[in-house]
């Protein structure tokens, strides 16, 4: 069975998509890229502020479908630049328990959607 999970908390689908689909109680969110949700204006100032939006996004998709960072097993992250790979790490560090921390890949990329700096995505299980 699947179940559609979306929020106003986190900005609205520019496609046709969804926020995240629940099937077999597994999570899985769509990439979540810098959109305020409360005006759909990106949040650019610099690479740290841009990947927390990224995460505060992501932190209120998963809290629709009643679950936190712990029980993320698997993420995924887009970067434009590696440069920018320690700054966006840092950041994205603070949500996660180092000791319980999901398994991840981070790839750089030509481009992303509206030609953000990063792109998160994630996988995670009630």
């Amino acid at each position: 069975m699947k179940k559609i999970i979306n929020t106003p908390q986190a900005p609205a689908p520019i496609g046709p998509y969804n926020q995240a689909v629940l099937v077999n109680n597994i999570l899985y969110t769509s990439g979540q890229i810098s959109l305020n949700p409360e005006t759909m204006e990106l949040v650019l100032d610099d690479i740290k502020t841009e990947t927390k939006q990224v995460m505060e996004n992501l932190k209120a998709v998963l809290k629709a479908a009643d679950l936190t960072f712990e029980n993320v097993f698997k993420t995924t992250i887009f970067i434009s630049d590696m440069n920018n790979f320690s700054k966006i790490n840092e950041v994205y560090a603070t949500y996660f328990n180092e000791e319980t921390a999901p398994a991840r890949e981070t790839v750089e990329v030509a481009n992303l959607p509206k030609f953000v700096n990063v792109e998160i995505s994630m996988m995670a299980t009630k």
